[in-house]
């Protein structure tokens, strides 16, 4: 599955609560997406990186502090 098909949005709820969870250091999430939505190591650490960029912007959206 390449990073287009992949679902942006439901990735990056995924990782909203992976990282709620406290499971995993959020550096370290990148196995977990490949595991859940079948992609590559490349792709995975792509859709870490813009979750990372976007992850300040979307809590302020959330109210979270």
């Amino acid at each position: 599955m390449s990073m287009n098909e992949l679902p942006q949005e439901e990735v990056f709820v995924f990782l909203d609560n992976l990282r709620k969870s406290g499971e995993t250091n959020m550096y370290g999430a990148s196995p977990y997406i490949r595991e859940s939505f079948g992609c590559t190591r490349y792709e995975a650490n792509r859709l870490l990186v813009k979750w990372m960029e976007n992850f300040g912007e979307s809590q302020k959206r959330a109210g979270d502090p």
